[in-house]
């Protein structure tokens, strides 16, 4: 009996251990105020290459992988170099670039190092404006957010 109730307690000591050493902790607030400053930033680039009809430097903000993903009015359109090509096609000169400006209306965080921007895109031209509406990916890549997906319409 003395060795059994030694043993009970040799077996809770080690369950102890074992539950402390699970890893239960959740982002911290500080992690994503970080990313959500990191992705406003690109957005934010974004919106002064797009004025100044940089389309290049617009699409610095995306990844630049033939992986990444466009859904837009033409279908879905995959790779950093079809997007470009895309954006030149239907934005040739200033006057159909315009001027653009986004509106923010939700980020939030989908697993670790990804999260969805969900706003609005107002752009201001001389052929007439166009408003809509966006949701993209950003991920985390090699410590640069970075647009993976991208569905406007």
């Amino acid at each position: 009996m003395k060795y059994t109730y030694m043993l009970l307690i040799l077996l809770f000591v080690s369950c102890q251990t074992e539950i402390k050493e699970v890893d239960v902790s959740k982002p911290s607030e500080e992690n994503i105020e970080d990313a959500i400053k990191g992705i406003k930033n690109v957005m934010a680039s974004q919106e002064i290459a797009w004025n100044n009809h940089d389309l290049e430097g617009f699409m610095n903000g995306y990844w630049q992988d033939d992986n990444l993903k466009f859904y837009g009015s033409n279908g879905l359109t995959k790779g950093w170099k079809n997007t470009l090509a895309n954006y030149k096609k239907g934005y040739p000169t200033t006057a159909e670039s315009g001027t653009l400006k986004f509106v923010i209306n939700d980020i939030s965080k989908i697993e670790n190092e990804a999260y969805w921007v969900m706003g609005e895109y107002h752009l201001t031209r001389p052929v007439g404006n166009a408003n809509g509406v966006f949701m993209i990916i950003f991920k985390n890549i090699d410590g640069q957010w970075k647009i993976v997906a991208d569905m406007s319409c």
